[in-house]
Parts: structure tokens; C-alpha cells; sequence
């Protein structure tokens, strides 16, 4: 166990120096001068334009630039935002609460209903909850996010007016965000009708956002419970008399549960992506509205302190779903 966790660990310094290069090359590679953005419509002289050019280090050579950014992360140095004059890392942690609320809330719902979904799919195969499930799902996961999110929209909060449009918390609420997720703040403030206010404006984005992962979740879950269903060992469980209940929930659900637990630990990766479309439909402050901006700003630091920042999250979950696989089932050796 131990020198499996060392192993992957080792591996993910030559991966994240890959990462920080394609984000280099990939941020350079959009067009506009970022110099010529801050200045805005008032423009600027040829003087201050190489001025500031050689402030930020844009007049060295492609490698040089590289290599001193690189110097910089190995001191925890994610650079300085060009449009507020802020460190990337404290940006970043300063919305990173956000989009992980929402992160969570969502996986959890699209793996306890994708889980629930594709086990009874699976034991009633071919039946009409089977393929109203599985059609659903292939829907769900080829809905794009945008045109999804704004149908929520009209018909939720335009029509029914059961949810807001935008935002994290109503406007009348007042306290401070000691740990930057909202449903543990308005839980710690008091006020009355905080919390629901907060629960309400999570609705929309977390369903949005948990659709295409929890079509996914279900496929899967049907199709690993079906190869074990059809095993010996499943039939030599119900000849000895085993409840269904038992069957299905102890011994074929335990050793159908990794490759499901693959999936949900790589849909944070497609969360991640979902969150940018995500949170600037709903105008949710996190990482993703943030990078959304910073791109059209040219902020190249914030895009490629945000993009490692992001991979390197990823790169950790899918860490922890690896080193869960013994819980999950305890005949895997990390060998």
C-alpha cells in the first residue's frame, strides 16, 4: 500500500510538469496582447507598451519565460494576476470553496441516483424501468450544459418562480463566509432563512451540473452489475438461499463497485469543465466563472495558475479513488 501510494506520487511530478507546459504553450497560443488589454480604449505609447512588456517578462524568449515560471511553482509561486495585482493561489483558494460545493452536492446526487438507478435497471433487465433508465441517460449525457441549464431556467425560475436565477445567497443576508461554503456559513450565521436561501440557489446549478455525470454513473453501474450477475459464485449464493436483497446488495454490488468507483472518481475531471459553463450561466463565484474572465482578459497568469491548479485536484481524487479501491473491495493488492 505504501509503496503504491510513494509510486503514484513520483508519477505525478513528471505528469504535472507536462500539464505546466501545455498550459504554457496553450495560453500563448490565444490571440491579443495582454499588455494592450490592461490599457484599455486609452491606449498607450510605444515606450510604456516595452515598458510593461519587460515588467511582466514578456520580452524574454518563449523558454526563458518558461523556465522562470516554472522556478516560481517549485516555491509555491502561482505568479500575480496582471488585472488585480493579486497572488493566483489566493485567488484561487478564495473561490475554490465554491465550486467545490458545488462539486460535491452534485457528485453526490448524480452517484446516489446513478448507483440506485443502474443497480434496479440491472436486475430488472429488458424491463420498461431498464429502458426508460438507460434512454435517459443517453439523453442526459448528450444534453449540452448550456441549452440544459437555460431550460431549468425558464421553466423553474421564470415560469414556476421556485428558484432564483443567479448567485449564491440573497441579497437581504448578511454575515461573514468564515469557511467560503455557503451552506455551512448560513448554517454558522443564525439568521433565519439563510440556510434555505442557500439551498435554493444551489438547486439549478447542482442538477445541471450533475446530469451528464449521472448518466454516466448509471450506464456503468447497469453494465458491471450485469457481468456479475452472470457469474458462478452469484448463482452458488442464491442456491444457498440468500435473500435477493442480499445477493444484489452484499455480494454483487461489493464486486461491481470498481469499475463504478473509476467512473465517479473520473467524472471530477468532466465536473471541472462543467463547472466553467456552469457557474457563468448561474453566475456562480467560483474557479470556473473566474477562468472564464481571465481568458478574455489575456490574465495569463491567472489561466495557467487556475488550469495546474484544477489538474493538480484531479490529479489527487483520482489518487484517493485509486487507494479506495481496497475498502471497496478488500481482495485488491497493490502489487
Amino acid at each position: 500500500m505504501l509503496r503504491f501510494t510513494l509510486n503514484r506520487l513520483l508519477l505525478m511530478i513528471p505528469t504535472f510538469i507536462g500539464l505546466t507546459l501545455i498550459a504554457f504553450v496553450f495560453i500563448r497560443l490565444l490571440p491579443g496582447d495582454p499588455v494592450l488589454l490592461l490599457a484599455g480604449e486609452r491606449g498607450m505609447s510605444a515606450e510604456r507598451h516595452a515598458e510593461l512588456l519587460a515588467q511582466f517578462g514578456f520580452d524574454q524568449p518563449y523558454w526563458r519565460q518558461y523556465l522562470d515560471y516554472l522556478t516560481g511553482l517549485m516555491q509555491a509561486d502561482f505568479g500575480i494576476s496582471f488585472s488585480t495585482k493579486r497572488p493566483v493561489l489566493e485567488e484561487f483558494m478564495a473561490r475554490f470553496p465554491a465550486t467545490l460545493e458545488l462539486s460535491i452536492c452534485a457528485i453526490i446526487l448524480a452517484s446516489v441516483l446513478g448507483i440506485t438507478a443502474g443497480i434496479i435497471a440491472a436486475v430488472k433487465r429488458g424491463s420498461w424501468f431498464d429502458q426508460i433508465t438507460m434512454g435517459g441517460a443517453l439523453v442526459g449525457y448528450s444534453m449540452p450544459i448550456f441549452w440544459w441549464a437555460l431550460l431549468l431556467i425558464i421553466l423553474f425560475s421564470a415560469k414556476l418562480g421556485w428558484t432564483p436565477v443567479s448567485g449564491r445567497l440573497g441579497l437581504m443576508y448578511f454575515f461573514p463566509h468564515k469557511t467560503g461554503f455557503m451552506l455551512v456559513d448560513s448554517l454558522m450565521s443564525g439568521e433565519k432563512g439563510a440556510f434555505a436561501s442557500a439551498v435554493r440557489h444551489l438547486i439549478l446549478p447542482t442538477v445541471v451540473l450533475a446530469t451528464i455525470p449521472l448518466a454516466v454513473i448509471a450506464r456503468q453501474t447497469r453494465s458491471a452489475m450485469l457481468e456479475v450477475l452472470g457469474e458462478v459464485y452469484m448463482m452458488t449464493a442464491r442456491s444457498k438461499g440468500l435473500s435477493p436483497a442480499r445477493v444484489v446488495g452484499l455480494h454483487a454490488l461489493r464486486n461491481a463497485l470498481i469499475p463504478v468507483v473509476t467512473t465517479i472518481g473520473l467524472q471530477v475531471s468532466v465536473m471541472m469543465g462543467g463547472a466553467i459553463l456552469t457557474e457563468t450561466i448561474f453566475s456562480w463565484p467560483g474557479i470556473g466563472k473566474w477562468m472564464i474572465d481571465a481568458i478574455t482578459r489575456r490574465d495569463y497568469q491567472v489561466v495557467q495558475g487556475g488550469l495546474l491548479l484544477i489538474a493538480l485536484f484531479v490529479m489527487i481524487v483520482n489518487l484517493i479513488v485509486d487507494l479506495l479501491y481496497g475498502l471497496v473491495n478488500p481482495r485488491v493488492r497493490y502489487d
